[in-house]
Formats: structure tokens, C-alpha cells, sequence
């Protein structure tokens, strides 16, 4: 689904009405996998449950990714708690994501991430910089990690932030089942959604220094810290460092900086106006046949025009607004076994091989995040390589 349409899919369940229980997922026989990541370290993930007393006391679900011990041999990290799993294949799957999946087929609390469940973090990769993500609008947390563990195993800590209320499915340690309450995608709706994650960002931020799991304390470098996301995550990204000094560097995937939808370009989010001024990534999906290119959006434009850091906008040619996320990885596996549509899928996804679509998105996140947390590497970002299906545009 394009941003608009996840917008308009949510504005259609508001008129349904929510739920608030868990739904225990459903025998499935199908259990695709991720890709193993193919940087230095293995990864290990562990999760934080967070209230922040300033608001009320709202609670948040947090993910870290983290370059993990070779002599570790413990139990995978699940891909979605049980839950969660059952709301995502009854709902999310189809009513926001558009997948076309049949409910009940895909075990989506098993797959398999290749990811160890609160691993010890690997000594020898010395002080991790930090990269924060932030998931798409209709998307839980999980969606990218594929892109996420890549980035870990690099030797970055990737904290992963669910956005109570607002994602779609939030399973919380005593069992409570947070789901997405319907939303009417209006300027004040968008608005009050960007001010609640750039919120949740920051205090995100506050709680790193204190993490003591997984022998992370003491590891984790709050001097280099970045911040990426697609879809609606990515213009998070951006709001979040326009209005957060410590994010260094940032990266939008795919997503509109505008907030009234059912206008395109009418009204621009105050980043998009102001742009930003330290190093930012745009990468874009190639426009479907007679759809939106988002590297040619009004936002996108402007953000260019007023950003005054390191910048560069790229198309990663072939591919789909869902392309950065799992889907790239997952859909071709269920398309075997799955009547879905090909027609669908390559709406979805495009047409880039996935292998190559996710090689050059964890090239370019990871040259970005080298050149820009840590000091060195990603010269390539100034001269794109012709080996990879990129289009610079600006």
C-alpha cells in the first residue's frame, strides 16, 4: 500500500470500531524466514517495556538489536509475540498492509529471524552507536527487521519503537493487547500522531543511557546517534531531528512529509518546511504504473530546498513502498504456496530481485550511518556505484 491508501484503510476501521484483547494466534502451516544478516557479529535482541511518568505514565514497547556473542547459543528472538501475531494475520496483514495473505496460513510469530533472544551483547565490538527506527503507519515494530538486524550486526544498537495506540498491534509482558483504535486522517489526526512519536522518540533517547540488559550498559555511545524509518516512520525520522539535537544523521524511507492526505501537497509538515540541518538520506520506490513517485512529492521537494546539511535523494529503482520492509522478503516466500496475486505482489513490491533490493538498501543505510556516526566509509554515497539499481536525483 502507498501512504494514502494505509491512510484511508485506517480511516475505513474507524468506523468498525476497535479491539482490545488478545487474539492467540491460530495454527499455521506456514513459517517463512528472514535472510541471514552478512555482517561481522551475530545478532542478539532483548526488549524493554517503558512508562514514562512525564505523560501520564504511557507505556511503550522497545526492541534492541545488537552485535551479539559468537559463543552465545540460546533461543531465537520470535518475530512477534502470540498475540500480536494473531492481530496482525486477522487484521493488519490484509486491513492495513494489503497483502492479500489468507488469515490462518502464516505462522507469523515463527518465523524465523535469526536473531538470538537476549544474547549477551560481543565485547569486542567496543561502544555501539546508536540507530533508532521508526515503522510505517499500519506497521508493528517487527516490519523491518530484516533491515534492522543488518544494521546490528554492523556493530550498531537498533532501537525499534513501537508507538502505543498508533501501532497497530502492541503486546505488552502481562498480556494486554494495545491495537490501533481506528483513525479519522485528518491534519490534527497526523499532527497529534507526529507529535506523540517525535515525544516517544526523545524519551526513548532518555532511557538508553540507564539500559543495563544484555551487558549493554556502559556500551552504548549516546555521541553518535541516528535515526531511520519508512513510510510515516521516515517523516518521523525527520521531525524527530528537526526537533531532538542529539539525532546526528537521519534516513527517510519512502514517506511523505505532509499532513493532510486526502490533499497531496496542500499542507506540508513543519519539517518539510524547514528542512534539517545535519546529514540526511532520502530513498524513494519507483512509482507504479500511473502512481505517486514520492522523490517528486511537494515534501519532498521542499525538504531538499530548506536542508542545509549533507543531503542526497535516491530512487532505488524496481521496487514498491513496501520494499523496505519484510514484505520484500517474506511475500515471495508465501507466493509459492499462497494463491496471491502477482498482479499484487509486484504492487507490493515491485519487480527488483529481493535479494538485490535488500543488498542495496542495507549498502546504503549502513554507508550513510559509517560515514556520518562513526567517521568513515560510504564515499560511494557521492558517486552511486552502476552495480546497484539506485537513481540519484539530487
Amino acid at each position: 500500500m502507498t501512504p494514502r491508501t494505509v491512510l484511508a484503510a485506517l480511516a475505513a476501521l474507524a468506523l468498525l470500531g476497535a479491539t482490545s484483547s488478545a487474539t492467540p494466534a491460530a495454527a499455521a502451516d506456514l513459517r517463512p524466514q528472514l535472510p541471514r544478516t552478512t555482517g561481522s557479529a551475530p545478532v542478539g535482541d532483548t526488549v524493554l517495556h517503558l512508562a514514562d511518568p512525564g505523560r501520564a505514565g504511557r507505556e511503550l514497547m522497545v526492541s534492541l538489536f545488537y552485535p551479539a556473542s559468537p559463543a552465545h547459543h540460546g533461543p531465537q528472538a520470535p518475530y512477534m509475540l502470540d498475540g500480536a501475531a494473531g492481530h496482525f494475520d486477522a487484521v493488519t496483514a490484509n486491513t492495513y498492509l494489503g497483502l492479500g495473505v489468507p488469515p490462518g496460513r502464516v505462522d507469523w510469530a515463527r518465523i524465523r529471524t535469526h536473531v538470538s533472544l537476549n544474547a549477551p551483547a560481543d565485547r569486542r565490538a567496543g561502544r555501539l552507536p546508536v540507530v533508532l527506527w521508526s515503522p510505517g503507519l499500519g506497521e508493528p515494530r517487527t516490519w523491518s527487521t530484516t533491515l534492522v538486524a543488518a544494521l546490528a550486526s554492523a556493530g550498531y544498537l537498533v532501537v525499534t519503537i513501537d508507538n502505543t495506540g498508533e501501532s497497530p498491534e502492541v503486546e505488552f509482558p502481562d498480556g494486554r493487547l494495545v491495537v490501533l483504535e481506528g483513525a479519522e486522517p485528518t491534519v490534527p489526526w497526523v499532527t497529534q500522531m507526529m507529535a506523540t512519536r517525535v515525544a516517544d522518540t526523545s524519551f526513548v533517547l532518555d532511557r538508553l543511557a540507564g539500559v543495563t540488559a544484555a551487558g549493554l550498559h556502559g556500551r552504548i555511545d549516546l555521541s553518535a546517534i541516528g535515526m531511520a524509518g519508512h513510510s510515516a516512520g521516515g517523516f518521523t525520522a525527520a521531525a524527530a531531528m528537526l526537533a531532538d539535537r542529539r539525532i546526528d544523521a537521519g534516513v527517510n524511507l519512502d514517506g511523505l512529509m505532509e499532513l493532510d492526505p486526502s490533499r497531496p501537497g496542500a499542507v506540508l509538515a513543519p519539517v518539510a518546511e524547514q528542512g534539517v540541518d545535519r546529514p540526511f538520506l532520502l530513498m524513494g520506490s519507483s512509482a507504479a504504473s500511473g502512481g505517486e513517485n514520492i522523490t517528486d512529492s511537494p515534501s519532498w521537494a521542499s525538504f531538499w530546498a530548506h536542508s542545509t546539511g549533507w543531503k542526497a535523494d535516491f530512487t532505488l529503482l524496481g521496487t514498491r513502498h513496501a520494499s523496505f520492509t519484510d514484505a520484500e522478503v517474506l511475500l515471495p516466500q508465501l507466493a509459492g504456496p499462497l494463491p496471491l496475486d502477482p498482479a499484487a505482489v509486484r504492487d507490493d513490491i515491485g519487480t527488483l530481485d529481493p535479494a538485490l533490493a535488500v543488498r542495496t538498501q542495507n549498502r546504503y543505510l549502513r554507508g550513510f550511518f559509517d560515514r556520518f556516526l562513526r567517521g568513515h566509509g560510504g564515499q560511494f554515497l557521492d558517486d552511486p556505484a552502476p552495480a546497484f539499481p539506485v537513481e540519484r536525483a539530487g
